[in-house]
């Protein structure tokens, strides 16, 4: 030991007292504390460091030397029977823990973790079910996180001392006290008496506040102290942990009492790793935050001891540039001596984040808070997101995961990012099949998004972002199997037996086979057979179909086998097709609504069925032509369209589905609407009718605005409608034409202010406008059929056989 080392640690030991061990009190994830730490633990060179925590974890320290242990991380224990019920302790860089850790491992001193294990933390957390955090919780965990001092007191110590001191702000107070203050020069270990001092204090005042929490997580930090003096001997122990705690480490209590204390608490089997986290789960004050309000802004101050304003605002103006933002070195300097400026007059030792921020607002943003959003979240917050290695404990799956994510390159991170995948590749596939597994085993990995560039079913698009809780929902997984294919396939089969609905169970076979789950189908399918021919509920029939049919559609472009699910799902429509008139009657208005939304469902599956099973494949149960099935489907719309006992929302609906397959002219059309508007019809049944008919948005706005007669019926019924009635269907008529835009409600305006004489100029029929004629111009529609094959992507190789038909189908779509 050097001379001046020597020196400072006998110093170091007249302050604590003869055989007494060097106690380091800290805020958890402060700077000032991490950089104190060191300085303290470098002058005194303890032969071991006792760090808060959980003692299970001694044998994961080691891994802490391996240059793939990034920080942030956590470490995570985890019921060995109940991986849920977990708990995490975080360590960012700046964490006086992980500065503890490294000082010892640089410097060959054994460290060990103190705190009440992980066994009874979990086992008490089961027994207790008080709160959804582990009683006793790691280090920044539960109320109070944000002082650090103290993990579950109910009386904040900050607040307390920044009270005393004559600050309204514990933080800000805090930060100039400790954090932006250098450790002492002269003395090491002087912050850390101040703290004591001040801690003993507030123990003596409100040390009942701990109670039965705290009192054994002392006593065991006690008795593993204890145990470090005889091993190691007096004076030769440092010990880091959160400020609260020093005091009652100090005090001399009996041995046989703080065993008995400790004596009969639950235990229960456990393991434990480190995991990645992130700065940005540090924020958060509850769950597994650590409370801290700005990582970044800490971890800067930790890596920058030395200028740490000018840096900090160079980053800030190389983020301005990056988003295109005019920012000079000038701007920088300005800024550097407003936020040193405002720092004197504010009696600060150091400019701070609130006075960076202000010189930033003022001479970078010029006044502007908008980009202060942009650099609170990339720098302030940040997304930093720690590594670990391979050689750390895991649960198979976990391991199986870690090989996926590197074959198929798909890096977790913190920051949320899209994906975009193409299924016709076989690595995009296998991303796909992946991301679909995971969200089965409940590992929300990825969120399947709206694709901006292709609505064709060979795209997908995916956000993701990985959450430090993902590793737990890994451990949960692992019991359903080792690997992510096999767990997936157990977990399906598992899901389908225990599924309640009928609709649970088809979505669950379009789930399966998104993921690319051959082995679980059979099973699925099984149990979706038994349900579907035991269920008579024509609603759940119809919710069930059209995850079904959609599942028929993904054999083309996932190479998978959906041969099995044509049969099931003919026979489910063949059984709506029978049962849906009866179920349309007697039906009150929200029956009814929801009755019409289940007819557009099962009008959806209808065409969707045909075009996955094709005109010459069987449809299951009596192998019939698919036209058939096509032409049930148009008789159920026809008896639903002429039926009285019929809810009138539905016989709208059914009418205009009519319509538009070509399966009624306009003038039958007109027709229905004319007997549906009638005088001897309830005002409030014709407007749920008309409701039925143009009630989808902008498509049956266009309808009345080109069609005269349509038109003319609606405003005939409507002027007709006395003052008392008009009131009651306001209300339905409103919600019907407030759908549609803007443009066609004016038209629709000004169709009705002209009156029927005049209304065919306003469409300019008579005129002879361009774009309206009497009769299909079938040259004109095939000049933009390229144009619009294109934009749905359609190719020469997938349309040999059926470009003839496409081609009429397009003809029609665009005239």
């Amino acid at each position: 030991m050097e001379p001046g080392s020597r020196a400072a640690g006998e110093r170091a030991g007249e302050r604590s007292g003869p055989g007494e061990a060097l106690l380091l009190g800290v805020r958890h994830h402060g700077p000032g504390s991490a950089r104190a730490v060191r300085r303290a633990l470098d002058a005194a060179r303890p032969r071991t460091v006792l760090i808060e925590g959980p003692p299970e974890a001694d044998e994961l320290i080691p891994l802490a030397a391996d240059e793939n242990l990034r920080p942030p991380v956590a470490l995570l224990a985890h019921a060995v029977d109940e991986p849920g019920r977990s708990a995490f302790w975080p360590m960012a860089a700046f964490s006086p823990e992980w500065v503890a850790i490294r000082w010892a491992l640089e410097h060959g001193v054994p460290a060990r973790f103190i705190d009440l294990p992980a066994a009874h933390t979990l086992a008490w957390q089961r027994e207790t079910d008080e709160h959804p955090e582990p009683p006793g919780p790691p280090p920044g965990v539960g109320p109070g996180a944000g002082a650090g001092l103290r993990d579950d007191l109910r009386v904040d110590p900050l607040a307390t001392l920044a009270e005393a001191a004559g600050h309204d702000d514990p933080e800000r107070w805090w930060e100039d006290v400790v954090e932006h203050r250098g450790p002492g020069r002269r003395d090491p270990f002087a912050p850390f008496t101040a703290i004591e001092e001040a801690m003993t204090a507030l123990r003596e005042t409100y040390g009942a506040e701990g109670g039965e929490r705290d009192a054994l997580r002392e006593a065991y930090m006690r008795l593993q102290l204890r145990a470090a003096q005889r091993e190691f001997g007096d004076g030769a122990v440092a010990v880091v942990c959160g400020a609260w705690h020093v005091p009652a480490l100090r005090r001399r209590t009996a041995l046989t009492a703080d065993r008995a204390l400790l004596k009969g608490l639950p235990r229960t089997r456990t393991d434990l790793t480190w995991v990645p986290w992130t700065h940005r789960r540090l924020v958060r004050a509850g769950g597994y935050g650590a409370g801290i309000d700005s990582p970044g802004w800490y971890a800067h101050l930790f890596a920058s001891p030395d200028r740490p304003v000018e840096r900090w605002l160079t980053r800030v103006a190389g983020l301005l540039r990056e988003e295109d933002r005019v920012v000079s070195p000038a701007h920088v300097i300005e800024a550097v001596r407003l936020a040193e400026t405002l720092a004197a007059l504010r009696g600060r030792p150091l400019p701070g984040l609130s006075e960076t921020t202000d010189a930033v607002r003022a001479v970078l943003c010029e006044g502007s808070d908008v980009p202060l959003a942009l650099i609170r979240d990339r720098l302030v917050v940040g997304d930093d997101m720690g590594e670990v290695p391979a050689t750390a404990p895991a649960v198979p799956l976990q391991r199986d995961l870690d090989r996926l994510q590197r074959r198929l390159r798909l890096r977790p991170e913190a920051a949320e990012r899209e994906l975009e995948l193409d299924l016709r590749k076989e690595t995009d596939s296998e991303r796909s099949r992946l991301l679909h597994r995971l969200r089965l085993l409940g590992v929300r990995w990825g969120e399947p998004a709206v694709s901006r560039g292709s609505t064709g079913t060979f795209r997908e698009t995916w956000r993701l972002r990985w959450e430090p809780e993902l590793s737990v929902r890994v451990a949960e997984a692992g019991v359903w199997g080792t690997t992510v294919p096999a767990a997936a396939t157990a977990r399906a089969e598992a899901d389908a037996v225990a599924a309640r609905g009928l609709a649970e169970v088809t979505g669950l076979a379009e789930r399966c086979l998104l993921a690319g789950l051959p082995d679980a189908l059979p099973t699925v399918m099984q149990v979706l057979a038994d349900r579907a021919a035991l269920d008579t509920d024509v609603g759940h029939l119809a919710q069930a179909l059209p995850a079904l049919v959609r599942s028929l559609r993904y054999g083309d472009v996932r190479g998978t086998d959906t041969g099995a699910l044509a049969g099931v799902a003919a026979g489910l429509a063949e059984r709506i097709f029978v049962g849906l008139p009866p179920a349309c009657a007697a039906l009150d208005a929200d029956a009814a609504d929801e009755m019409r939304r289940h007819v557009d469902a099962v009008h959806g599956a209808v065409g969707l069925l045909e075009e996955a099973v094709g005109p010459e494949r069987g449809t299951g149960l009596h192998t019939r032509p698919h036209a058939r099935l096509r032409d049930g489907w148009r008789a159920v719309l026809r008896v639903l369209s002429g039926r009285d006992s019929v809810a009138a929302v539905v016989r709208g609906r059914a009418a205009r589905l009519l319509l538009d397959g070509g399966e009624v002219e306009r003038d039958d059309a007109a027709l229905l609407m004319g007997l549906a508007l009638s005088r001897g019809t309830p005002p409030a049944e014709a407007a749920a009718w008309i409701e039925g008919f143009v009630g989808d948005g902008a498509d049956g706005g266009l309808l009345l605005v080109h069609d005269e007669r349509l038109l003319g019926l609606v405003d005939g019924w409507l002027t007709g409608v006395s003052a008392e009635a008009f009131t009651d269907v306001l209300p339905l008529l409103r919600r019907t034409f407030s759908a549609y835009e803007t443009g066609v409600r004016r038209s629709l305006g000004e169709l009705v202010r002209r009156g029927p004489g005049e209304r065919s100029s306003v469409l300019g029929a008579d005129s002879g406008t361009a774009g309206f004629a009497d009769d299909l111009d079938a040259g004109r529609a095939d000049a933009v059929l390229p144009v619009v094959r294109l934009l749905l992507g359609l190719d020469g190789e997938q349309l040999n056989d059926t470009d003839t038909d496409t081609d009429d189908q397009l003809t029609t779509a665009t005239t």
